[in-house]
């Protein structure tokens, strides 16, 4: 069935989603923030593993600088703010609506296992990558579930789309993206994976969302300059 994965994705997002809300409330907050740390620190691993597959540094630079530049231009993250924003008001006294939307979304729309599974989902393929993706989405929404609130269900949104439209074009793209490209698209989207770690644990919020673009930039620098 076309668009199974993803569907297998948001009931595990909504199914940990749920779990969270009701443990939340047994968690003092102490533990809320080790969860989130421990979180931070495995998401850390995942998106350092990935950026390491880069065999051209300098077309991720290019791929980031680009893309930075177009996501600004189209105000990604203020857009994906802003919708998390009229959730908040919509849904005021249930937790923090915007962060979580936004933070879950990044979170489980960036990244190689996102791709290629939708890839492999729309390919005709058992799609054994985002079934995987699934359980580890699950968990993580447990996790931030109970420490940012309820806003992080809604992140199935931009999640069916994400995914849906790139299983739907699987078609197309299968064309397009060989192992080189492959490969550095891993890279950009481990970096940022990286920053979303950074802003679980803690350390700084990143504008991770104006550089979703550069995910696909690094596709047109790569095949533009011969390199795919």
């Amino acid at each position: 069935m076309i668009l199974q994965g993803t569907l297998v994705n948001m009931a595990a997002v909504v199914a940990g989603c749920l779990v969270g809300r009701w443990t939340g409330r047994y968690l003092s907050a102490r533990m809320r923030q080790t969860l989130m740390i421990g979180l931070g620190l495995a998401v850390l691993l995942i998106g350092l593993q990935l950026a390491l597959q880069s065999r051209q540094i300098m077309v991720v630079i290019g791929g980031l600088i680009f893309g930075g530049l177009i996501g600004e231009g189209l105000g990604i993250e203020k857009r994906l703010e802003g919708f998390g924003l009229r959730l908040q008001e919509r849904f005021s006294g249930m937790g923090r609506i915007a962060e979580g939307f936004v933070t879950a979304s990044l979170l489980y729309c960036v990244g190689a296992m996102a791709i290629m599974g939708a890839l492999q989902d729309g390919m005709g393929g058992s799609p054994t990558i985002l079934y995987a993706k699934a359980a580890l989405d699950g968990v993580a929404s447990i996790a931030l579930t109970s420490t940012l609130g309820i806003g992080v269900i809604f992140s199935i949104i931009p999640l069916l789309l994400y995914q849906g439209g790139i299983t739907l074009a699987a078609g197309l793209a299968s064309t397009v993206l060989t192992e080189p490209v492959i490969n550095e698209m891993n890279a950009v989207g481990g970096l940022l994976i990286v920053a979303i770690a950074f802003d679980l644990m803690g350390i700084k919020r990143l504008p991770v969302g104006n550089l979703l673009p550069a995910v696909f930039v690094v596709v047109g620098l790569l095949w533009a300059f011969g390199m795919a």
